[in-house]
């Protein structure tokens, strides 16, 4: 199977399986793995960070920065496309009494500045009202087909933020792949904000586990919100020493980011299929079905008879994602396998068609 759904299906490459088998590890709860401090120190480098604290799952670590940053009761600006907003299950409302305040997205994964100023209170103490407490970002945009955001529009939201003394918190789930794409360095792009979260097992291709970073008093508080919400670990090192080696090849997020440009050119020369090749940005394709194409559930089905799966995006969306399991040949097959299935769509209409002349 060509598995296209999300890059959370990579499996750990033998040079990672080896540093998990042979991790050196202790009580990290108590402070005690190495394998995890040095991980954690390796993130906060890269993100140029104080320190930063694994957690088990990026919504997790982004829950945990939420509940640091919010006092209960108080509003977080989020974009209305955004996956803390639509796929952390409301934990900021459930765990936290926060008040979402879901703000236009736009085309490129980003929130406009008279937006977030519109999400404010007019009267910041006026009692009826929540208090704006924190901005969230997503880099890059899962439902906006991966585009990253740059420096330049970082710092003026960051800018905006100070003006109204409001912190910044950064969903960098996919955020090396921002890098990579931006041809920068990721501290570059997490120093705009003042938490930041990455996932380690999507692109970067570890089994599990996330790390959040901050300063050194943000991370305090967040590892007690992380040991509210069970997400203190014992001997994780042996998480940790995949991450390890997923932080040490990062770069090879381009090879990905090579696929996805390669599926998106392939499947737009398809009749049936809407999708603009020059706004896939890093390793997510996302595409629409048009005319004699078949719905888009039968679609998924008839593809992963074919061997390729796909995933569904809503609004009559789909998604394909690259990531280390997909080789070059695999893309092609994929596309293959499109054009066979809109090719039958295709043939089966024009039959109907006669018959109904």
């Amino acid at each position: 199977m060509i598995e296209l759904r999300s890059d959370t299906f990579t499996l750990p490459t033998a040079r990672m399986r080896a540093a998990m088998a042979d991790a050196e590890v202790g009580n990290d709860v108590y402070g005690e793995d190495p394998t995890v401090r040095r991980l954690e120190e390796r993130a906060a480098e890269l993100l140029g960070a104080e320190a930063a604290c694994l957690t088990p799952t990026g919504t997790m670590a982004n829950l945990c920065a939420i509940l640091s940053w919010i006092p209960r009761g108080g509003k977080l600006l989020c974009g209305d496309e955004s996956d803390i907003y639509l796929h952390e299950a409301g934990g900021a409302s459930v765990c936290g009494s926060a008040v979402y305040a879901p703000v236009p997205t736009g085309a490129d994964g980003s929130l406009s500045i008279g937006d977030l100023a519109a999400a404010l209170p007019e009267d910041p103490d006026d009692p009826e009202f929540a208090p704006a407490a924190l901005i969230c970002l997503e880099n890059t945009h899962n439902r906006r087909g991966g585009r990253p955001l740059g420096p330049g529009y970082l710092a003026g939201v960051a800018g905006f933020a100070r003006e109204h003394g409001l912190p910044v918190h950064l969903d960098g789930a996919r955020l090396f792949n921002a890098a990579v794409s931006l041809g920068v360095a990721p501290a570059e792009l997490a120093r705009h904000a003042d938490s930041a979260q990455f996932c380690l097992s999507k692109g970067l291709g570890a089994p599990v586990g996330s790390v959040l970073t901050g300063s050194a008093a943000f991370i305090r508080r967040a590892r007690r919100v992380r040991k509210m919400l069970g997400g203190g670990m014992r001997q994780s090192g042996v998480v940790a020493a995949a991450g390890l080696v997923a932080l040490a090849e990062w770069p090879r997020l381009a090879e990905d980011h090579a696929h996805a440009a390669r599926l998106a050119a392939g499947l737009a020369g398809l009749p049936g299929v809407e999708l603009d090749p020059a706004a896939v940005r890093t390793n997510i394709v996302i595409f629409r079905l048009t005319g004699t194409a078949p719905g888009h559930e039968r679609f998924i089905a008839l593809m992963r008879d074919r061997g390729v799966a796909l995933a569904e995006l809503g609004r009559g969306r789909l998604r394909a994602v690259t990531h280390a399991g997909v080789s070059t040949a695999d893309v092609d097959r994929a596309v293959a396998a499109a054009a066979a299935v809109l090719d039958e769509a295709a043939a089966r209409g024009t039959a109907s068609g006669a018959v109904a002349r």
